[in-house]
C-alpha cells in the first residue's frame, strides 16, 4: 500500500511516500483518451508545483488514439476564475506551448488542463489538471525549483548482534536519516552507529577514503515515542562551496547499514525507518532487462545511482565536497534524462555553473555541452537566449591561436578573461585535467598504478583532449545559434570548427603510428587522446581501424569519468561487442566491481586503489545509465524536443534484450530476440516519429509488421504506434 502526502516547508514541496518503491508513476492510468504526463515549465505531474516564471510553459504527452496531434486548446483557472482559455489551436505543439493568459499572481492556486485533437479530427477529453503556484522571484535564475521527495523505507533485514543490539540492513545507501519509534521505561542512551561498508559483516567503521561511517548517541526518555535522528553536519561538505540543502531538511548522510545498542528487544520493521531523500524521481519511467545477468546488473545499480544522487536539486560531485562540476554534472544529465523524464535539476545546474565555474579547462568545455543536451531534449530555447553571451566566453574560443587551436597557456588567458567566465579570484587559473586523479608522483598517494587515470599523459600547451573538446563545442555552438537566428555566428562557429579539425588531425595526429599523440612536442599516445578523437567524430574514415586498434589494446586505462568518452566513440565506431565487453567486464576496473566490493551507488572510482579519497556516491560513475539507451540501443533525439528520435541498436552478442525509455513526447519502449531470425518490436509514442537504422546485409529478408521491404534505404521510419521488424537472413 502506498501512501503519498504533499507538504510544503519553507516553499519547497515534499511527495512523502511509505513505500520501497519510490515515487508515483506519470501514466494515464490506462485511459488512452487523455492527455497525461503534464509539466509546466518541466515541473512534472506533481500538484501544487511553485514556478518563478510568470510566463511558464506547458507540456503534455499525446494520448495513443490521437496518433498525431492536429489542435490543442489549454484552460487555466484559480478558484475565482477563468485566466487563460487558448482557444483551438490547430498545431502539432505538445511542449514548450507559452502561456498567454492573464498575469499570474504570487501564491494564489491555479490548476491547468488540456485537450488534443488527433488525425481524422479525433477529440480527446481533458486531461486530469495539474496545479501549481506562481511565485515572484528577485533572483536572476529563470528555472523553477524541482519537487523533492522522501521515501519511508523500511529494513530489508534485522537480526540480533548481542542481547540489546541490532544490525539493519535497508538494502541500498541513500542520502539519509533515521526515523525511530522505540518506547522506554526510562531515560536511557542509546548507540547507534549509521554507515556504508562492511567489514566481517558489521558496519566498517574506519572505511577508507570518504566512504561514510557514523556514530551517535541518542538520548531516549519515557516522555517520547518517536526520535528523528541528530546527525552532526560534515566540516568538509558544508564549506561556503558546497551546495546547501534546503532549511528544512534535516542533516543526510548516505548510509545503507545502522547497528543500535542498548534496545530492550528487538525493533519491528515499521519502528525503525531510513528517511531516504531525493528530487522528484519516477521509477517507472525507464527499465532495461537482457539476457546478460551482469549487464542488468549494472544497469540497475547506475540508475539507482542518479536517483541516490539527486538529494541536493542540483547535480554534485557526490558527498565528499558536495559541488557542482562540470563535467560530473554532464555525465548526470545524459543519465538522469534516460532513467527519468526528467529535465530541471539540468537547467538548475547549467544556470549554477555560469555563476561558479570550476577550475579544470576541459570543465570550462562542458558547459556547452550541457546546453546543447538541455536544447535537444527539452526543445526550450530560454537559457540559450539568456546565456548565449557569456556562453561563447565558456567555449574558450578566445584562447585560439592562428591554426585554430586553443591553449590554457594562451596569452590572452589573463585575469579579466577569466573574470568573465564567472571567476571571482584574481589568482584563479585554468588547468588542463584530461582525468583525474592524475598520476601517483603528482598525487602523493600510493596508487594502484603509478600513472594514474591518466594513461600516462603527457601535457604540453596544446592538449589533444582540450582541442577535442573545443572541436565539439564549436559544432553545437554552430547549432545552437543557427536556433537563435544568429546566422553569422553560426557560420564563424563552423568555420572554428572546420579549422580546429584539420589542425587536430595535421598537427596531433601521428600518420606512422595512425594514432593521435597527447600534444603538440610530445610523440606519447594515450588512451584519452584517442578515445576523445572518436566520441567527437574528429577520426577520418581512413584512419578509425588504426585508432580502434590502439584504444582496444589499452582496456580501461581511464576513469570512471572517461569511460563515458571511450564507450561513446566505440559505439560511434560500430565497435558495440568490445563495447559490451567492457560494460560486462568483472575485472577491479568495472562496473560489477563497484557491486562486488558492497556499493550500491556508483563510485567515485573503479576502486579505492586507484583514488584513495574516493566516495561511494558519485553520480559520474553511472555512465551505463546513459550508455545502454543511447548508444547501445541507440536511442537519440534527432529535433530537439524528440519529435523525431534516431534508434540504431548495435546489440553486439546480447540474445535478447528490452528497454523503456522517457522523452519529453512519452516512452519509447523495444525489444529484441534473436533465435534463427532477429525480430524487434518498437512502440513509439504518439505524436513522434522514429527513423530507424539496422545492420542487415544486402541478401537479408526484411519485414515490417509481416510486410516484406522491398525497398531498402538506410533508415526505416516508425509512426506513432507498435512496429514489428524481422530479420531474415538467407
Amino acid at each position: 500500500m502506498k501512501f503519498y502526502s504533499s507538504l510544503f516547508f519553507v516553499g519547497i514541496l515534499f511527495t512523502i511516500t511509505s513505500c520501497n518503491s519510490g515515487s508515483k508513476s506519470i501514466s494515464n492510468g490506462g485511459n488512452d483518451s487523455i492527455p497525461f504526463g503534464l509539466m509546466i515549465d518541466f515541473l512534472r505531474d506533481s500538484n501544487k508545483a511553485v514556478i518563478i516564471d510568470n510566463t511558464p510553459e506547458f507540456s503534455w504527452v499525446v494520448p495513443k488514439n490521437a496518433q498525431k496531434q492536429t489542435a490543442f486548446q489549454i484552460l487555466v483557472s484559480s478558484s475565482q476564475e477563468d485566466v487563460w482559455d487558448s482557444g483551438k489551436i490547430n498545431k502539432s505543439t505538445s511542449s514548450n506551448v507559452v502561456y498567454n493568459g492573464q498575469a499570474l499572481n504570487t501564491n494564489v492556486a491555479y490548476s491547468w488542463k488540456v485537450k488534443v485533437w488527433g488525425d481524422n479530427n479525433w477529440e480527446s477529453g481533458f486531461s486530469s489538471p495539474q496545479q501549481f503556484k506562481y511565485r515572484n522571484h528577485e533572483g536572476t535564475e529563470i528555472t523553477s525549483q524541482n519537487i523533492f521527495q522522501i521515501d519511508s523505507i523500511a529494513p530489508k533485514k534485522i537480526t540480533e548482534t548481542k542481547e540489546g543490539s541490532y544490525f539493519i540492513d535497508f538494502g541500498k545507501d541513500a542520502f539519509a536519516t533515521l526515523l525511530i519509534h522505540y518506547k522506554t521505561p526510562q531515560n536511557d542512551t542509546l548507540q547507534i552507529h549509521l554507515g556504508e561498508e562492511l567489514v566481517d559483516g558489521r558496519i566498517n567503521q574506519n572505511p577508507g577514503g570518504n566512504i561514510r561511517y557514523q556514530y551517535i548517541e541518542l538520548p531516549v526518555s519515557p516522555n517520547t515515542t518517536e526520535y528523528l535522528l541528530n546527525i552532526p553536519p560534515n566540516k568538509r561538505n558544508t564549506l561556503p562551496k558546497a551546495v546547501a540543502l534546503p532549511a528544512s531538511f534535516p542533516v543526510l548522510i548516505p548510509f545503507r547499514y545502522a547497528e543500535i545498542n542498548g534496545m530492550g528487544s528487538m525493533p519491528k520493521h515499521n519502528e525503525i525507518t531510513q528517511l531516504a531523500y531525493y528530487s522528484y524521481f519516477d521509477d517507472s519511467a525507464s527499465n532495461f532487462v537482457s539476457n546478460d545477468s551482469i549487464l542488468n546488473q549494472v544497469w540497475d545499480f547506475c540508475k539507482y545511482s542518479i536517483k541516490a544522487t539527486s538529494f541536493a536539486g542540483l547535480y554534485v560531485d557526490g558527498d565528499r565536497e558536495r559541488i557542482p562540476y562540470e563535467a560530473d554534472a554532464y555525465l548526470n544529465q545524459l543519465s538522469h534524462y534516460t532513467t527519468d523524464r526528467e529535465y530541471t535539476n539540468a537547467r538548475l545546474t547549467i544556470e549554477y555553473f555560469m555563476q561558479h565555474p570550476t577550475w579544470p579547462t576541459e570543465w570550462q568545455l562542458h558547459v556547452a555541452l550541457m546546453f546543447y543536451q538541455d536544447f535537444m531534449y527539452t526543445g526550450n530555447t530560454e537559457l540559450l537566449e539568456k546565456y548565449y553571451e557569456p556562453l561563447k566566453v565558456k567555449t574558450l574560443m578566445e584562447l585560439t591561436r592562428e591554426d585554430g587551436l586553443i591553449s590554457s597557456a594562451s596569452t590572452n588567458n589573463t585575469p579579466e578573461f577569466m573574470a568573465r567566465l564567472g571567476f571571482t579570484d584574481p589568482n584563479d587559473q585554468l588547468k588542463d585535467i584530461v582525468d583525474w586523479p592524475p598520476a601517483q608522483k603528482d598525487t602523493g598517494w600510493q596508487l594502484a598504478t603509478a600513472e594514474g587515470e591518466r594513461d600516462g599523459y603527457v601535457f604540453k600547451p596544446i592538449n589533444t583532449v582540450v582541442n577535442c573538446f573545443f572541436y565539439e563545442n564549436m559544432k553545437v555552438m554552430a547549432q545552437m545559434a543557427t536556433v537563435l537566428g544568429k546566422k553569422e555566428d553560426a557560420l564563424e562557429f563552423n568555420k572554428k570548427a572546420e579549422k580546429a579539425k584539420e589542425a587536430i588531425n595535421n598537427k596531433l595526429f601521428d600518420a606512422k603510428k595512425g594514432i593521435y599523440v597527447d600534444g603538440e612536442g610530445t610523440d606519447h599516445a594515450s588512451l584519452h587522446a584517442n578515445m576523445m578523437a572518436l566520441a567527437f567524430e574528429l577520426v577520418p574514415e581512413e584512419q578509425i581501424s588504426s585508432v580502434l586498434k590502439f584504444i582496444k589494446s589499452r582496456g580501461m586505462a581511464c576513469s570512471v569519468y572517461g569511460s563515458q568518452y571511450l564507450l561513446d566513440g566505440l559505439y560511434n565506431a560500430g565497435e558495440a561487442k568490445y563495447a559490451l565487453e567492457l560494460m560486462t567486464a568483472t575485472h577491479d576496473r568495472s562496473w560489477y566491481n563497484m557491486i562486488k566490493i558492497g556499493s550500491t551507488v556508483s563510485m567515485e572510482a573503479w576502486d579505492i586503489k586507484y583514488k584513495p579519497n574516493l566516495d561511494w556516491n558519485h553520480a559520474w560513475g553511472a555512465v551505463p545509465a546513459n550508455i545502454i539507451p543511447r548508444k547501445m540501443w541507440g536511442i537519440e533525439p534527432i529535433v530537439p524536443g524528440g519529435a523525431v528520435m534516431k534508434i540504431k541498436p548495435q546489440l553486439a552478442n546480447l540474445s535478447q534484450s528490452k528497454i523503456r525509455i522517457p522523452t519529453l513526447k512519452g516512452f519509447i519502449e523495444a525489444s529484441f530476440e534473436k533465435e534463427k531470425t532477429q525480430k524487434y518490436t518498437f512502440i513509439i509514442p504518439a505524436n513522434s516519429i522514429a527513423e530507424l537504422e539496422l545492420d542487415f546485409s544486402a541478401t537479408d529478408k526484411i519485414e515490417h509488421n509481416g510486410k516484406v521491404l522491398t525497398d531498402l534505404l538506410d533508415k526505416i521510419i516508425l509512426n506513432p504506434g507498435s512496429h514489428q521488424i524481422e530479420i531474415i537472413s538467407n
